[in-house]
């Protein structure tokens, strides 16, 4: 049965990347070595795994990937720090100042 994981890259910027893949063991190596110039990584190099979860279905992983390049740094930091239960109160919307 095949695999897809999701996972998170912390740049040398400070910035994240989010991804998605079947062969996470290659996929880290392409990015650290700078394959493709024209990705997101190729300058923001060295890079470090920070977060990966495994999917069997890869609708679903592509959906996960998806929803989390959507969300805030806090929500992804959340979830590489393993504080799941921090994601409910991140997703409210703040009050506006009056």
């Amino acid at each position: 049965m095949k695999r897809y994981y999701v996972y998170i890259l912390k740049c040398s910027d400070n910035s994240y990347y989010t991804g998605v893949t079947n062969d996470i063991e290659k996929r880290i190596q392409y990015h650290i070595e700078g394959i493709n110039p024209n990705s997101y990584t190729y300058s923001r190099r060295p890079v470090e795994l920070v977060f990966h979860t495994e999917f069997k279905d890869v609708n679903q992983a592509i959906a996960f990937e998806k929803q989390v390049k959507g969300w805030s740094r806090k929500k992804k930091e959340a979830i590489i720090n393993n504080e799941w239960e921090k994601l409910p109160n991140l997703s409210k919307r703040r009050k506006p100042n009056t």
